[in-house]
């Protein structure tokens, strides 16, 4: 959003890592300017944006392929080409194409497969009325949304097939109106986007991640200690702040300050079962399956269809690795049952390139009293580049194994 506004935007808590700057050299590559400061970043906006010089290489990351698919579409002329590692060469983007080709722009997966590399023609949106899925993934919806403020006419979006993580298209619609741009909603299917906005530049400050919060917050509860962490602002949207009320579902107790913005939480000896819908908060999928190993009874994971077209099939994975561990799971198209008898059995772990994997892997390893061996350390710095010192700095022993 600060490389479409005019001016210069301040971030302030920036997340450094290898998904954010994957998203930084793509902005800078359509010509916007960006310093990273001390614990900011100062972006140079552009009202006219270049022509990439190289192709846009997203590394890792499926938000930076969609937002900038879309963002690319609005350069004068030329071509822009997105295309990443392995795993992203394997995600969904045809209903991402769709949806911007109905709008007038012209773009393509260049195998023909509906996936990356993709090829977009530079030329604008021309706007008007389109429907998007909301059943795969919700970036495909904040992608039309943010590039439309700067389509030739007024942009409308109706979104089909049962939109799943919908608090991820209200963070966006939450950031597009700090940078001044208007949307119009009616109910969570229909948005109206007036044409040819210019947004304005914005300073903000980007609050703890609850994501990454929650896999250090399972650690404490798995391995029978507490944490606090601060900096979680409950008034921004987070998909992930659904953890909490899940906890307390389990029998945990979280303590939510919000004057000082800190959650806490305690062990429990006694984490009770259930059936949580996770349609709206997919990325919690590894983290409650990790607390499901230490529930005293059956926990049922639903509404995580979309899980499967992350970095990895989460589903399936998460099956045939906890299996290892003489737990017993049952994996159905958009669910994941989950009964453990509490003796973990010693195993290695492949976490299949995916970070969250590898993380929740790492903290179920600190529960199991002989230990685990994970694979995947070259993951983790995708989204948490501090993950594993932080376990370490809390007691939690994890050696790293050279090659």
């Amino acid at each position: 959003m600060a490389t479409l506004a005019e001016g210069t935007s301040t971030i302030e808590n920036p997340l450094v890592a290898r998904d954010t700057v994957a998203t930084f050299n793509a902005c800078k590559s359509l010509g916007a300017g960006i310093q990273h400061q001390n614990a900011s970043l100062e972006i140079s906006g552009r009202t006219i944006l270049n022509v990439p010089d190289d192709i846009i290489n997203v590394e890792n990351s499926g938000t930076t392929l969609r937002v900038m698919t879309a963002i690319s579409s609005l350069i004068p002329h030329g071509f822009a080409v997105l295309t990443g590692d392995s795993s992203i060469r394997r995600r969904p983007m045809q209903p991402l194409l769709d949806a911007l080709n109905t709008l007038g722009s012209e773009c393509w997966s260049a195998r023909g497969d509906g996936q990356a590399p993709i090829i977009v023609r530079g030329g604008g949106l021309r706007g008007g009325e389109v429907t998007i899925r909301g059943d795969v993934s919700s970036q495909f919806i904040s992608a039309v949304l943010m590039a439309s403020p700067k389509a030739k006419s007024e942009t409308s979006i109706e979104v089909v097939e049962n939109a799943v993580s919908r608090p991820y298209v209200d963070a966006t619609l939450e950031m597009m109106a700090l940078f001044g741009a208007k949307v119009l909603r009616d109910d969570n299917n229909f948005y109206r986007v007036p044409e040819q906005q210019n947004l304005r530049h914005a300073r903000l400050k980007i609050p703890g991640d609850f994501s990454s919060a929650a896999t250090v917050l399972a650690g404490a509860l798995l391995t029978g200690g507490h944490v606090s962490i601060d900096d979680l602002d409950a008034t921004l949207p987070q998909a992930d702040w659904s953890f909490t009320e899940f906890l307390k579902r389990m029998g945990c107790e979280a303590k939510i300050d919000n004057t000082t913005k800190t959650v806490t939480v305690g062990a429990s000896d006694d984490l009770s079962g259930g059936t949580f819908d996770l349609s709206d908060c997919p990325d919690l999928l590894p983290v409650m399956a990790a607390l499901s190993v230490k529930a005293k009874n059956e926990v049922s994971i639903v509404g995580v269809g979309h899980a499967r077209f992350k970095e990895t099939d989460r589903i399936s994975i998460l099956a045939q690795e906890l299996s290892k561990m003489g737990i017993l799971v049952r994996e159905e198209k958009d669910s994941l049952t989950i009964r453990s008898n509490r003796e973990l059995k010693k195993c290695v772990l492949d976490s299949h390139g995916d970070h969250r994997l590898f993380m929740t892997f790492c903290i179920i390893g600190l529960a199991s009293l002989e230990g685990l061996i994970v694979e995947g350390l070259e993951t983790f710095d995708i989204s948490y580049p501090n993950f594993i010192s932080d376990i370490q700095k809390l007691g939690g022993k994890i050696e790293v194994i050279p090659n």
